[in-house]
Protein backbone atom coordinates (compact mmCIF):
# COMPACT_ATOMS: atom_id res chain seq x y z
CA UNK A 1 0.00 0.00 0.00
CA UNK A 2 1.48 3.39 -0.80
CA UNK A 3 1.76 5.96 2.00
CA UNK A 4 -0.86 8.20 3.42
CA UNK A 5 -0.03 11.97 4.34
CA UNK A 6 -1.92 14.92 6.16
CA UNK A 7 -1.36 18.80 5.62
CA UNK A 8 -1.27 21.25 8.60
CA UNK A 9 -1.52 24.48 7.53
CA UNK A 10 -0.39 26.97 10.45
CA UNK A 11 -1.45 30.57 10.04
CA UNK A 12 1.04 32.47 12.16
CA UNK A 13 1.60 36.49 12.92
CA UNK A 14 3.79 37.08 9.86
CA UNK A 15 3.35 34.23 7.06
CA UNK A 16 1.42 30.92 6.58
CA UNK A 17 3.16 27.36 6.23
CA UNK A 18 1.97 23.88 4.43
CA UNK A 19 3.39 21.16 6.39
CA UNK A 20 2.97 17.55 4.83
CA UNK A 21 3.43 14.75 6.99
CA UNK A 22 3.63 11.06 6.62
CA UNK A 23 0.70 10.12 8.79
CA UNK A 24 2.68 6.43 10.02
CA UNK A 25 5.95 8.31 11.56
CA UNK A 26 5.46 11.59 11.35
CA UNK A 27 7.88 12.13 9.08
CA UNK A 28 7.83 15.85 6.97
CA UNK A 29 8.31 15.09 3.53
CA UNK A 30 7.21 19.11 2.50
CA UNK A 31 7.08 22.38 3.57
CA UNK A 32 6.39 25.85 2.12
CA UNK A 33 6.32 29.30 3.91
CA UNK A 34 4.73 32.49 2.33
CA UNK A 35 4.29 35.91 3.82
CA UNK A 36 1.39 37.94 3.77
CA UNK A 37 1.34 40.58 0.95
CA UNK A 38 -0.56 43.31 3.24
CA UNK A 39 1.23 45.22 5.78
CA UNK A 40 4.78 45.16 6.94
CA UNK A 41 5.88 41.62 7.49
CA UNK A 42 2.35 40.58 6.99
CA UNK A 43 0.47 43.22 9.89
CA UNK A 44 -1.68 46.21 8.88
CA UNK A 45 -0.29 49.11 11.81
CA UNK A 46 -1.50 52.64 12.38
CA UNK A 47 -0.35 55.43 14.39
CA UNK A 48 -1.96 53.70 17.36
CA UNK A 49 0.83 51.96 18.62
CA UNK A 50 -2.10 48.86 20.19
CA UNK A 51 -3.26 48.81 16.71
CA UNK A 52 -2.51 45.28 14.86
CA UNK A 53 -5.08 44.02 11.83
CA UNK A 54 -4.24 41.15 9.19
CA UNK A 55 -6.21 41.31 5.76
CA UNK A 56 -8.45 37.95 5.31
CA UNK A 57 -7.33 37.42 1.65
CA UNK A 58 -3.81 36.63 2.92
CA UNK A 59 -5.39 33.71 4.44
CA UNK A 60 -7.11 32.28 1.22
CA UNK A 61 -4.03 33.44 -0.93
CA UNK A 62 -1.55 32.06 1.40
CA UNK A 63 -3.57 28.60 1.24
CA UNK A 64 -3.34 28.43 -1.96
CA UNK A 65 0.39 29.23 -2.73
CA UNK A 66 1.86 26.73 0.49
CA UNK A 67 0.03 23.78 -0.75
CA UNK A 68 0.57 23.64 -4.45
CA UNK A 69 4.24 24.36 -3.20
CA UNK A 70 4.65 21.98 -0.81
CA UNK A 71 2.76 19.17 -2.87
CA UNK A 72 5.40 19.85 -5.83
CA UNK A 73 8.21 19.48 -3.48
CA UNK A 74 7.02 16.19 -2.10
CA UNK A 75 6.80 15.13 -5.83
CA UNK A 76 10.36 15.55 -6.05
CA UNK A 77 11.56 14.53 -2.56
CA UNK A 78 9.33 11.27 -1.91
CA UNK A 79 9.22 8.29 -4.18
CA UNK A 80 5.71 7.79 -5.38
CA UNK A 81 4.03 10.56 -3.80
CA UNK A 82 0.78 11.76 -5.43
CA UNK A 83 -1.59 14.25 -3.99
CA UNK A 84 -4.30 11.88 -4.15
CA UNK A 85 -2.69 9.95 -1.17
CA UNK A 86 -3.35 13.17 1.29
CA UNK A 87 -5.92 12.29 3.22
CA UNK A 88 -6.57 15.00 5.57
CA UNK A 89 -6.07 18.45 6.61
CA UNK A 90 -5.23 20.26 9.74
CA UNK A 91 -5.62 24.02 10.37
CA UNK A 92 -4.08 25.89 13.34
CA UNK A 93 -4.08 29.89 13.74
CA UNK A 94 -3.58 32.82 16.12
CA UNK A 95 -5.51 33.84 18.69
CA UNK A 96 -7.61 35.60 19.34
CA UNK A 97 -7.84 36.89 16.02
CA UNK A 98 -11.13 37.88 14.95
CA UNK A 99 -12.83 39.05 11.68
CA UNK A 100 -16.78 40.63 10.75
CA UNK A 101 -18.95 38.93 7.65
CA UNK A 102 -21.71 39.59 6.50
CA UNK A 103 -24.86 37.21 6.37
CA UNK A 104 -23.17 34.61 3.95
CA UNK A 105 -19.72 34.28 6.18
CA UNK A 106 -17.81 36.69 4.11
CA UNK A 107 -14.86 39.26 5.48
CA UNK A 108 -16.55 42.79 5.10
CA UNK A 109 -12.94 43.52 4.16
CA UNK A 110 -13.87 42.08 0.88
CA UNK A 111 -16.81 44.54 0.36
CA UNK A 112 -15.52 47.41 -1.70
CA UNK A 113 -16.51 49.76 0.69
CA UNK A 114 -14.60 48.44 3.90
CA UNK A 115 -11.57 47.17 1.57
CA UNK A 116 -9.16 49.71 3.55
CA UNK A 117 -11.40 50.23 6.66
CA UNK A 118 -8.96 48.70 9.50
CA UNK A 119 -11.75 47.95 11.47
CA UNK A 120 -13.28 45.47 8.77
CA UNK A 121 -10.05 43.41 8.60
CA UNK A 122 -9.14 40.26 10.91
CA UNK A 123 -8.13 41.94 14.57
CA UNK A 124 -4.90 40.05 15.15
CA UNK A 125 -4.06 38.89 18.17
CA UNK A 126 -1.82 41.20 19.38
CA UNK A 127 -3.69 44.31 18.67
CA UNK A 128 -4.36 45.92 22.35
CA UNK A 129 -7.24 48.53 21.22
CA UNK A 130 -9.80 46.90 23.71
CA UNK A 131 -7.80 48.09 26.92
CA UNK A 132 -10.70 50.04 28.28
CA UNK A 133 -13.39 47.60 27.20
CA UNK A 134 -11.28 44.26 28.61
CA UNK A 135 -11.59 46.20 31.95
CA UNK A 136 -15.15 46.96 31.64
CA UNK A 137 -16.08 43.19 30.34
CA UNK A 138 -13.72 42.28 33.97
CA UNK A 139 -15.50 44.57 36.01
CA UNK A 140 -19.35 43.66 34.89
CA UNK A 141 -17.67 39.69 35.68
CA UNK A 142 -16.34 40.18 38.95
CA UNK A 143 -20.07 41.71 40.03
CA UNK A 144 -22.79 39.67 37.85
CA UNK A 145 -20.94 36.88 36.49
CA UNK A 146 -18.03 35.83 38.43
CA UNK A 147 -18.32 32.03 37.13
CA UNK A 148 -16.97 33.75 33.88
CA UNK A 149 -14.18 34.77 35.34
CA UNK A 150 -13.18 31.96 37.14
CA UNK A 151 -12.05 29.99 34.45
CA UNK A 152 -9.93 32.54 32.33
CA UNK A 153 -7.60 33.67 34.91
CA UNK A 154 -9.78 35.74 36.68
CA UNK A 155 -9.38 38.62 34.52
CA UNK A 156 -10.72 39.42 30.62
CA UNK A 157 -7.90 40.24 28.16
CA UNK A 158 -7.88 43.39 25.31
CA UNK A 159 -5.97 40.54 23.27
CA UNK A 160 -9.51 38.51 23.31
CA UNK A 161 -12.88 38.18 21.58
CA UNK A 162 -14.88 40.35 22.99
CA UNK A 163 -12.91 43.10 23.64
CA UNK A 164 -11.93 43.58 20.49
CA UNK A 165 -15.66 43.65 19.13
CA UNK A 166 -16.46 45.84 22.16
CA UNK A 167 -14.29 48.22 20.74
CA UNK A 168 -15.22 47.89 17.15
CA UNK A 169 -18.69 48.84 18.17
CA UNK A 170 -17.67 51.88 19.93
CA UNK A 171 -14.99 53.10 17.22
CA UNK A 172 -15.82 51.85 14.09
CA UNK A 173 -19.70 51.15 14.60
CA UNK A 174 -20.21 51.78 10.91
CA UNK A 175 -18.82 48.35 10.49
CA UNK A 176 -19.72 46.62 13.43
CA UNK A 177 -23.20 47.25 12.00
CA UNK A 178 -22.77 46.43 8.87
CA UNK A 179 -21.59 42.73 10.13
CA UNK A 180 -23.87 39.77 10.43
CA UNK A 181 -21.51 38.34 13.43
CA UNK A 182 -18.02 37.92 14.12
CA UNK A 183 -15.52 34.70 13.53
CA UNK A 184 -12.45 33.61 14.80
CA UNK A 185 -9.92 32.94 12.26
CA UNK A 186 -9.38 29.71 13.70
CA UNK A 187 -12.72 28.49 12.23
CA UNK A 188 -13.25 31.12 9.45
CA UNK A 189 -10.02 29.22 7.39
CA UNK A 190 -11.44 25.54 8.05
CA UNK A 191 -15.19 26.98 6.81
CA UNK A 192 -14.04 28.39 4.01
CA UNK A 193 -12.06 25.02 3.06
CA UNK A 194 -15.06 23.26 3.04
CA UNK A 195 -17.62 25.73 1.80
CA UNK A 196 -19.41 25.86 5.39
CA UNK A 197 -18.90 29.86 5.86
CA UNK A 198 -22.48 30.32 6.05
CA UNK A 199 -23.72 30.69 9.24
CA UNK A 200 -26.04 28.00 9.42
CA UNK A 201 -23.45 25.51 8.46
CA UNK A 202 -20.33 27.24 10.58
CA UNK A 203 -19.35 24.75 12.99
CA UNK A 204 -16.57 26.73 15.46
CA UNK A 205 -13.95 24.94 18.05
CA UNK A 206 -13.80 25.14 21.94
CA UNK A 207 -10.19 26.44 21.71
CA UNK A 208 -11.10 29.55 20.27
CA UNK A 209 -14.23 29.94 22.18
CA UNK A 210 -13.70 28.65 25.21
CA UNK A 211 -9.88 30.35 26.22
CA UNK A 212 -10.88 33.45 24.26
CA UNK A 213 -14.39 34.68 24.28
CA UNK A 214 -15.70 32.75 27.70
CA UNK A 215 -17.67 29.82 26.23
CA UNK A 216 -18.09 26.87 28.56
CA UNK A 217 -20.73 24.61 28.13
CA UNK A 218 -21.94 24.90 31.51
CA UNK A 219 -23.58 27.76 31.26
CA UNK A 220 -25.03 27.32 28.07
CA UNK A 221 -21.98 28.11 25.75
CA UNK A 222 -21.25 31.90 24.97
CA UNK A 223 -21.95 34.69 27.86
CA UNK A 224 -25.55 35.16 27.85
CA UNK A 225 -27.24 38.29 26.53
CA UNK A 226 -28.05 39.94 29.37
CA UNK A 227 -24.46 40.16 30.79
CA UNK A 228 -23.05 41.28 26.86
CA UNK A 229 -26.65 43.46 26.49
CA UNK A 230 -25.49 45.49 29.85
CA UNK A 231 -22.11 46.07 28.02
CA UNK A 232 -24.01 47.30 24.87
CA UNK A 233 -27.69 46.14 23.67
CA UNK A 234 -26.32 45.35 20.35
CA UNK A 235 -23.60 43.85 21.56
CA UNK A 236 -26.92 41.37 23.72
CA UNK A 237 -27.99 40.91 19.84
CA UNK A 238 -25.14 39.57 18.87
CA UNK A 239 -25.02 36.83 21.16
CA UNK A 240 -28.26 34.95 19.12
CA UNK A 241 -25.95 35.29 16.31
CA UNK A 242 -23.13 33.36 17.66
CA UNK A 243 -22.58 29.11 16.99
CA UNK A 244 -24.71 27.77 20.05
CA UNK A 245 -22.30 24.73 19.94
CA UNK A 246 -18.89 24.70 19.86
CA UNK A 247 -16.51 21.43 19.65
CA UNK A 248 -13.27 20.03 19.90
CA UNK A 249 -10.41 18.90 17.22
CA UNK A 250 -11.37 15.52 16.94
CA UNK A 251 -14.05 15.82 14.41
CA UNK A 252 -14.25 17.53 10.90
CA UNK A 253 -16.29 21.03 10.17
CA UNK A 254 -16.78 19.05 6.78
CA UNK A 255 -14.59 18.31 3.21
CA UNK A 256 -12.13 20.06 1.03
CA UNK A 257 -14.73 21.54 -1.71
CA UNK A 258 -13.72 20.91 -5.37
CA UNK A 259 -13.13 24.79 -5.89
CA UNK A 260 -10.49 24.18 -2.94
CA UNK A 261 -9.25 20.97 -4.86
CA UNK A 262 -8.77 22.61 -8.14
CA UNK A 263 -7.05 25.43 -6.67
CA UNK A 264 -4.44 23.42 -4.26
CA UNK A 265 -3.87 20.19 -6.20
CA UNK A 266 -5.34 18.27 -3.41
CA UNK A 267 -8.34 15.55 -3.63
CA UNK A 268 -11.87 16.90 -3.72
CA UNK A 269 -13.75 15.39 -0.34
CA UNK A 270 -10.91 14.64 2.00
CA UNK A 271 -11.82 15.91 5.67
CA UNK A 272 -10.70 19.08 7.18
CA UNK A 273 -10.72 19.39 11.05
CA UNK A 274 -12.06 21.52 13.48
CA UNK A 275 -9.72 24.35 14.09
CA UNK A 276 -7.56 25.35 16.97
CA UNK A 277 -4.60 27.81 17.98
CA UNK A 278 -1.34 27.59 16.71
CA UNK A 279 0.17 26.89 20.67
CA UNK A 280 -2.30 24.52 21.38
CA UNK A 281 -1.93 22.32 18.15
CA UNK A 282 1.67 23.05 19.07
CA UNK A 283 1.40 20.83 22.51
CA UNK A 284 -0.58 18.09 20.40
CA UNK A 285 2.85 18.20 17.73
CA UNK A 286 4.68 17.80 21.20
CA UNK A 287 3.27 15.01 22.67
CA UNK A 288 1.34 17.21 25.40
CA UNK A 289 0.22 15.02 28.04
CA UNK A 290 -0.46 14.96 31.68
CA UNK A 291 2.53 16.54 33.33
CA UNK A 292 4.15 17.71 30.48
CA UNK A 293 4.45 21.28 30.39
CA UNK A 294 4.86 22.55 26.58
CA UNK A 295 6.52 25.97 26.06
CA UNK A 296 6.17 27.17 22.74
CA UNK A 297 8.47 29.74 22.43
CA UNK A 298 8.63 32.97 19.70
CA UNK A 299 7.75 36.24 19.56
CA UNK A 300 5.82 35.25 22.78
CA UNK A 301 5.22 31.74 24.67
CA UNK A 302 2.53 29.69 25.40
CA UNK A 303 2.17 27.71 28.24
CA UNK A 304 0.19 24.62 27.86
CA UNK A 305 -0.45 21.75 30.17
CA UNK A 306 -4.00 19.25 29.90
CA UNK A 307 -5.57 17.40 32.84
CA UNK A 308 -8.07 14.79 32.42
CA UNK A 309 -11.56 15.62 32.48
CA UNK A 310 -13.36 14.01 35.90
CA UNK A 311 -9.69 14.71 37.89
CA UNK A 312 -10.01 17.63 40.24
CA UNK A 313 -9.06 20.39 39.45
CA UNK A 314 -8.95 24.15 40.96
CA UNK A 315 -9.77 26.88 39.32
CA UNK A 316 -6.07 28.50 38.83
CA UNK A 317 -6.10 32.88 38.85
CA UNK A 318 -4.26 34.15 36.08
CA UNK A 319 -4.05 31.61 33.03
CA UNK A 320 -5.70 32.40 29.61
CA UNK A 321 -8.71 29.89 30.07
CA UNK A 322 -9.23 26.08 31.95
CA UNK A 323 -11.17 24.78 28.74
CA UNK A 324 -12.73 21.31 28.16
CA UNK A 325 -11.24 19.55 25.12
CA UNK A 326 -9.22 22.89 24.40
CA UNK A 327 -6.26 21.04 23.35
CA UNK A 328 -6.64 17.13 23.47
CA UNK A 329 -10.39 15.91 23.54
CA UNK A 330 -11.30 14.25 27.00
CA UNK A 331 -8.59 16.83 28.81
CA UNK A 332 -8.78 20.27 30.02
CA UNK A 333 -6.67 22.33 27.93
CA UNK A 334 -4.91 24.81 30.48
CA UNK A 335 -3.02 27.87 29.30
CA UNK A 336 -0.73 30.28 30.31
CA UNK A 337 2.09 32.20 28.48
CA UNK A 338 4.18 35.43 27.96
CA UNK A 339 2.88 38.47 25.77
CA UNK A 340 6.99 39.08 24.80
CA UNK A 341 10.19 36.53 24.74
CA UNK A 342 11.32 36.40 21.41
CA UNK A 343 9.79 40.43 20.46
CA UNK A 344 11.66 41.47 23.27
CA UNK A 345 15.17 40.16 22.18
CA UNK A 346 14.11 41.26 18.93
CA UNK A 347 13.34 44.77 20.06
CA UNK A 348 17.02 45.34 21.54
CA UNK A 349 19.06 43.86 18.36
CA UNK A 350 16.90 45.67 16.01
CA UNK A 351 15.57 48.61 17.30
CA UNK A 352 17.89 49.69 19.79
CA UNK A 353 20.71 48.03 18.08
CA UNK A 354 23.56 48.68 20.18
CA UNK A 355 25.84 46.96 17.82
CA UNK A 356 24.85 49.34 14.93
CA UNK A 357 22.98 47.86 11.79
CA UNK A 358 25.30 45.05 11.68
CA UNK A 359 24.72 43.69 14.88
CA UNK A 360 22.94 40.13 15.51
CA UNK A 361 21.39 37.50 17.96
CA UNK A 362 24.51 35.46 17.21
CA UNK A 363 26.91 38.06 17.97
CA UNK A 364 25.20 39.06 21.64
CA UNK A 365 24.09 35.15 22.01
CA UNK A 366 27.99 34.63 22.21
CA UNK A 367 29.01 37.81 24.37
CA UNK A 368 26.02 36.41 26.69
CA UNK A 369 27.70 33.17 26.99
CA UNK A 370 30.37 34.08 28.16
CA UNK A 371 28.77 35.46 31.57
CA UNK A 372 28.03 33.81 34.41
CA UNK A 373 24.66 34.17 36.23
CA UNK A 374 24.93 37.19 38.47
CA UNK A 375 27.68 38.86 36.83
CA UNK A 376 26.44 41.56 34.68
CA UNK A 377 24.40 43.23 38.05
CA UNK A 378 21.44 43.64 36.38
CA UNK A 379 17.73 42.34 36.42
CA UNK A 380 15.07 43.27 33.90
CA UNK A 381 11.10 42.57 33.62
CA UNK A 382 10.14 40.89 30.68
CA UNK A 383 6.84 43.03 30.25
CA UNK A 384 7.74 45.28 26.95
CA UNK A 385 4.49 43.45 25.47
CA UNK A 386 2.80 43.92 29.07
CA UNK A 387 2.15 40.61 30.94
CA UNK A 388 -0.29 37.64 30.03
CA UNK A 389 0.19 35.25 33.11
CA UNK A 390 -0.04 35.79 35.71
CA UNK A 391 -0.96 38.95 35.80
CA UNK A 392 -2.75 39.81 32.93
CA UNK A 393 -2.23 43.12 32.55
CA UNK A 394 -1.23 44.90 28.95
CA UNK A 395 -0.21 47.93 30.61
CA UNK A 396 2.37 46.83 32.24
CA UNK A 397 6.06 47.84 30.69
CA UNK A 398 9.49 46.24 30.22
CA UNK A 399 12.07 47.50 32.72
CA UNK A 400 15.96 47.09 33.13
CA UNK A 401 17.92 47.43 36.70
CA UNK A 402 20.93 47.81 37.50
CA UNK A 403 22.77 49.11 34.52
CA UNK A 404 26.01 51.14 35.15
CA UNK A 405 28.72 53.26 32.77
CA UNK A 406 30.43 50.07 32.16
CA UNK A 407 27.53 47.83 31.17
CA UNK A 408 28.02 45.94 27.72
CA UNK A 409 24.97 45.04 25.49
CA UNK A 410 25.83 41.45 25.81
CA UNK A 411 25.24 42.27 29.81
CA UNK A 412 21.94 43.47 28.64
CA UNK A 413 20.99 40.89 26.51
CA UNK A 414 21.16 38.10 28.54
CA UNK A 415 19.59 39.75 31.56
CA UNK A 416 16.33 40.05 28.96
CA UNK A 417 16.69 36.43 28.40
CA UNK A 418 17.04 36.18 32.29
CA UNK A 419 13.71 37.94 32.63
CA UNK A 420 11.79 35.67 30.43
CA UNK A 421 13.01 32.37 32.26
CA UNK A 422 12.15 34.34 35.25
CA UNK A 423 8.84 34.82 34.15
CA UNK A 424 8.71 30.98 32.93
CA UNK A 425 9.45 30.03 36.43
CA UNK A 426 6.08 32.31 38.11
CA UNK A 427 4.18 30.13 35.11
CA UNK A 428 5.56 26.64 36.61
CA UNK A 429 5.08 27.95 40.03
CA UNK A 430 1.49 29.02 39.49
CA UNK A 431 0.58 25.86 38.04
CA UNK A 432 1.98 23.70 40.74
CA UNK A 433 0.89 26.34 43.72
CA UNK A 434 -2.98 25.24 41.92
CA UNK A 435 -2.44 21.21 41.62
CA UNK A 436 -0.83 20.52 39.19
CA UNK A 437 2.13 19.19 38.73
CA UNK A 438 5.09 19.98 35.83
CA UNK A 439 6.65 16.54 35.56
CA UNK A 440 8.51 17.28 32.36
CA UNK A 441 9.29 20.33 30.17
CA UNK A 442 9.19 19.92 26.66
CA UNK A 443 10.07 22.87 24.06
CA UNK A 444 9.24 23.89 20.86
CA UNK A 445 9.49 26.81 18.37
CA UNK A 446 12.27 28.49 16.76
CA UNK A 447 14.34 29.69 19.89
CA UNK A 448 14.17 26.42 21.66
CA UNK A 449 15.65 25.37 18.54
CA UNK A 450 18.07 27.70 17.00
CA UNK A 451 19.54 29.41 20.81
CA UNK A 452 21.05 26.97 23.24
CA UNK A 453 22.22 29.52 25.36
CA UNK A 454 18.27 30.39 25.99
CA UNK A 455 17.76 26.46 26.48
CA UNK A 456 20.35 26.53 29.06
CA UNK A 457 19.60 29.69 31.15
CA UNK A 458 15.74 28.06 31.21
CA UNK A 459 17.04 25.01 32.98
CA UNK A 460 19.42 26.87 34.91
CA UNK A 461 16.65 29.11 36.29
CA UNK A 462 13.96 26.68 36.51
CA UNK A 463 16.39 23.92 38.11
CA UNK A 464 14.83 21.76 35.66
CA UNK A 465 16.11 19.67 32.35
CA UNK A 466 14.54 21.25 29.14
CA UNK A 467 13.90 19.21 26.21
CA UNK A 468 13.00 19.94 22.93
CA UNK A 469 10.15 18.96 20.74
CA UNK A 470 11.98 16.68 17.69
CA UNK A 471 9.87 18.84 15.31
CA UNK A 472 11.30 22.01 14.16
CA UNK A 473 7.00 22.58 12.63
CA UNK A 474 5.37 21.16 16.04
CA UNK A 475 2.06 23.90 15.38
CA UNK A 476 1.95 22.73 11.89
CA UNK A 477 2.84 19.01 12.72
CA UNK A 478 0.04 19.23 15.64
CA UNK A 479 -2.42 20.49 12.66
CA UNK A 480 -1.36 17.64 10.70
CA UNK A 481 -2.09 15.20 13.47
CA UNK A 482 -5.72 16.63 13.62
CA UNK A 483 -5.66 16.02 9.81
CA UNK A 484 -4.87 12.26 10.31
CA UNK A 485 -7.16 11.62 12.85
CA UNK A 486 -10.17 13.03 11.55
CA UNK A 487 -9.39 10.78 8.32
CA UNK A 488 -9.39 7.61 10.20
CA UNK A 489 -5.74 6.85 10.19
CA UNK A 490 -5.70 6.92 14.34
CA UNK A 491 -8.58 5.98 16.76
CA UNK A 492 -7.51 8.62 19.10
CA UNK A 493 -5.00 11.19 19.56
CA UNK A 494 -3.08 9.24 22.02
CA UNK A 495 -1.92 6.73 19.57
CA UNK A 496 -1.72 9.32 16.64
CA UNK A 497 1.08 11.12 19.16
CA UNK A 498 2.97 7.90 20.11
CA UNK A 499 3.43 7.65 15.99
CA UNK A 500 3.94 11.13 14.85
CA UNK A 501 5.89 12.90 17.55
CA UNK A 502 8.93 12.74 19.53
CA UNK A 503 11.88 14.89 21.64
CA UNK A 504 15.45 15.13 20.47
CA UNK A 505 18.19 13.49 21.99
CA UNK A 506 20.24 16.62 23.49
CA UNK A 507 18.32 17.57 26.81
CA UNK A 508 19.61 20.59 28.53
CA UNK A 509 20.20 20.19 32.60
CA UNK A 510 20.11 22.75 35.02
CA UNK A 511 23.91 23.49 36.33
CA UNK A 512 23.73 23.36 40.26
CA UNK A 513 26.15 26.34 40.45
CA UNK A 514 24.07 28.57 37.99
CA UNK A 515 20.64 27.75 39.65
CA UNK A 516 21.66 28.30 43.05
CA UNK A 517 22.63 32.14 41.61
CA UNK A 518 19.48 32.45 39.86
CA UNK A 519 17.75 31.52 42.95
CA UNK A 520 18.91 34.66 44.97
CA UNK A 521 17.77 36.50 41.63
CA UNK A 522 14.69 35.18 41.45
CA UNK A 523 13.81 36.52 44.89
CA UNK A 524 14.57 39.94 43.52
CA UNK A 525 12.65 39.88 40.23
CA UNK A 526 9.45 38.38 42.33
CA UNK A 527 9.81 41.22 44.73
CA UNK A 528 9.98 43.83 41.61
CA UNK A 529 6.79 41.59 39.86
CA UNK A 530 4.74 42.15 42.98
CA UNK A 531 5.78 45.78 43.75
CA UNK A 532 4.88 46.69 40.41
CA UNK A 533 2.21 44.63 38.87
CA UNK A 534 0.17 43.89 41.79
CA UNK A 535 -1.76 45.84 44.34
CA UNK A 536 -1.62 44.13 47.55
CA UNK A 537 2.35 44.36 47.24
CA UNK A 538 3.79 45.74 50.85
CA UNK A 539 7.39 46.10 51.04
CA UNK A 540 10.10 47.62 50.28
CA UNK A 541 12.43 48.05 47.65
CA UNK A 542 15.86 49.04 49.14
CA UNK A 543 17.54 46.03 49.47
CA UNK A 544 17.38 45.65 45.34
CA UNK A 545 19.79 47.18 44.00
CA UNK A 546 22.18 46.42 46.85
CA UNK A 547 22.16 42.78 46.40
CA UNK A 548 22.57 42.82 42.96
CA UNK A 549 25.78 44.36 43.72
CA UNK A 550 26.54 42.03 46.30
CA UNK A 551 25.90 39.35 43.87
CA UNK A 552 27.98 40.75 40.93
CA UNK A 553 30.62 41.21 43.13
CA UNK A 554 30.78 37.77 44.49
CA UNK A 555 30.38 36.22 41.20
CA UNK A 556 33.17 38.04 39.64
CA UNK A 557 35.57 37.13 42.33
Amino acid sequence: MSAKFAIGLDYGTNSVRTLIVNVANGKEVATAVWEYAHGHHGVILARDPNLARQHPADYLEGAEITVKKALALAKKTVRGFNAADVIGIGVDTTGSTPLPVDGNGIPLAFDKKFAKNPAAMAWLWKDHTGVAEAAEITELAKKIRPQYLAKCGGTYSSEWFFSKILHCLRSAPEVFDAAHTWVECADWIPAMLTGTEAPDKLVVGVCAAGHKAMYNDTWGGYPDAEFLGQLDPKLGALRSRLCAKAHAIDRAVGKLTAEWAKRTGLPAGIPVAVGAFDAHLGGVGSGIAPGTLVKIIGTSTCDMMVVPVGQQLADVPGLCGIVNGSILPGFYGLEAGQSAVGDIFNWFVNYIQPMGKAGSHEALTAGAAKLKPGESGLLALDWNNGNRTILVDQRLTGLLLGQTLYTTPAEIYRALIEATAFGAMTIINRFEEYGVKVEQIVNCGGIAEKNPLVMQIYADVTGRPMKVSRSAQTCALGAAIAGAVVAGAYPDYASAQKAMTGIKPRVFQPKAEAHAVYKELYVLYRKLHDALGTKDWNGNLFDVMKQLIEVRGRVRK
